[in-house]
């Protein structure tokens, strides 16, 4: 009851998408992680020496984050940019990938790279995982496991007078039950909700939001067959496309008033 009172009372509203969302985990705490672990991958990791790509990477983290910044400052949440310190990092590995921690440790792997074709399109990426930060996502997903498993306990209790084999199926169907109707689902929001976010802050940094389509319609033609939508934590590629068309009017307009 405790856990459940401590949750009830951990929720906000997101920025600019103003989604209320649950982050149940001291800030300082989910910053130290994120600062550890990204120690942690620098340490396994070499870092690139394609100078250009570094670069790009590099510039594009600074304006981002820069807007970013200024827009907090301007909105009432300046008392939080106390929160990011700001890396940006280059890998040198042909993985297509990029992330960003708690704290504003930022990750490009080589592998992406060729995809983002030109600085533009590193933004593209760059202002998608630093809106995951700005939106407390890595928070609000363990907040989320957190509820989970204390649902899972509270199941396990009210259960302990049945059989094993009932139990048994009972917290299986829990198991997948909250994995398809609930962990998944928040999943595909945050990156719903990073898409819309990251294309308003490439656009307040001065690059051309509407180059993201592009972007995510060259990965569309790198990915898989995709699975089921809803066995996924990534939204179709063609979703994925049509929500940032959507948004982009609203994005335009950042990006008129950034020039």
């Amino acid at each position: 009851m405790l856990g459940f009172l401590v949750l009830f009372d951990s929720c906000g509203t997101v920025s600019l998408t103003g989604r209320r969302q649950l982050t149940a985990i001291p800030s300082d705490q989910m910053i130290m992680l994120g600062k550890d672990t990204y120690e942690q991958v620098l340490k396994e990791e070499s870092l690139s020496n394609n100078r250009e790509y570094t670069r790009m990477v590099h510039e594009a983290g600074t304006r981002v984050t820069g807007a970013v910044e200024s827009y907090m400052r301007e909105n009432g949440m300046g008392h939080r940019i106390g929160e990011f310190e700001w890396e940006f990092r280059l890998i040198a590995d042909d993985v297509l990938n990029a992330w960003c921690l708690p704290g504003g440790k930022i990750a490009f792997y080589e592998g992406i790279m060729p995809l983002c074709s030109d600085e533009n399109g590193v933004a593209v990426v760059m202002a998608h995982e630093i809106a995951h930060v700005v939106a407390r996502h890595g928070n609000e997903r363990l907040s989320q496991q957190l509820a989970v498993q204390l649902g899972g306990i509270a199941l396990s209790e009210a259960l302990e007078t049945q059989k094993e084999s009932t139990r048994q199926m009972a917290m299986l169907a829990f198991g997948i039950g909250s994995q398809v109707g609930l962990v998944l689902p928040y999943s595909r929001v945050h990156e719903k909700e990073a898409d819309e976010m990251g294309l308003y802050f490439m656009a307040m940094a001065g690059y051309d939001p509407s180059k993201a389509p592009e972007f995510w319609e060259r990965m569309k033609q790198r990915q898989q067959e995709p699975l089921p939508e809803f066995l996924s934590t990534h939204p179709n590629p063609d979703t994925r496309i049509r929500n940032i068309n959507n948004h982009l009017l609203r994005a335009m307009e950042y990006y008129n008033n950034s020039r």
